[in-house]
């Protein structure tokens, strides 16, 4: 029992010690970064790649990434009434000393269903693509979509954590799963042949960055003329 209330502690002071670092151009990015609909491009780019490769198993694949989203979100959930951990941003004792920029959130935070959701997604293409350079680019984006979570004040950094723990052994399960089943409609796995090619991952890295580089060159327009606020 100290010991979970030492590591609550240490949870606390690392949540308002990143939390603490924000200016007006990483409040407005964080929050795009944070939005489903601005990676929109970039899911896109990740479908029709899939699609290229994988013809009609592509269904087989996106039933798979549905019920893997579905099942990251439900666990979530589960977990966020089972625990019932305050945000940050709902927690009377807390919440004066959290810089919480769009919205609060709902009332419980543990665990983070973005950072179940993003890390299940890195895991799950992952594994599906096979490819270092991919890996190497998709594992940090899931980190700064669940690092907005504790920029914007919405949740601790064991909520992240957790929820990137969650959303990786969910994954893990689904895509298992799914290569079980693949492999019992057909004697040739083509999922395990059919690899990412560093030009096709290179496509699928310019949009992630380009979505980057575009949220925050907004931001920084619309604050230089003052069309929002500083």
């Amino acid at each position: 029992m100290e010991f979970l209330n030492l590591l609550k502690s240490w949870d606390k002071d690392l949540l308002l010690f990143l939390n603490g670092m924000h200016s007006p151009l990483w409040d407005y990015s964080m929050t795009l970064f944070t939005f489903t609909p601005t990676w929109l491009l970039f899911y896109a780019t990740i479908v029709l790649i899939i699609i290229k490769k994988h013809g009609k198993k592509s269904l087989f694949i996106f039933i798979a990434i549905t019920l893997m989203i579905l099942c990251a979100d439900q666990f979530s959930g589960i977990l966020k009434h089972t625990v019932q951990r305050l945000r940050p941003s709902n927690d009377p004792a807390l919440s004066m000393f959290v810089h919480v920029f769009f919205k609060k959130g709902g009332e419980f935070g543990f665990v983070s269903a973005h950072a179940a959701n993003t890390f299940a997604m890195a895991t799950f293409t992952s594994l599906l693509f096979r490819n270092r350079k991919y890996s190497m680019y998709i594992f940090p984006w899931a980190i700064i979509i669940s690092y907005s979570r504790i920029y914007l004040g919405v949740h601790y950094p064991g909520d992240v954590i957790c929820g990137a723990i969650l959303g990786i052994g969910v994954a893990i399960g689904i895509f298992k799963l799914m290569n079980y089943a693949e492999s019992r409609l057909s004697p040739v796995n083509l999922f395990a042949r059919n690899l990412l090619k560093n030009r096709e991952a290179s496509r699928i890295i310019e949009v992630g960055l380009f979505t980057i580089i575009m949220c925050l060159g907004i931001v920084a327009l619309l604050l230089q003329n003052d069309v929002i606020a500083h």
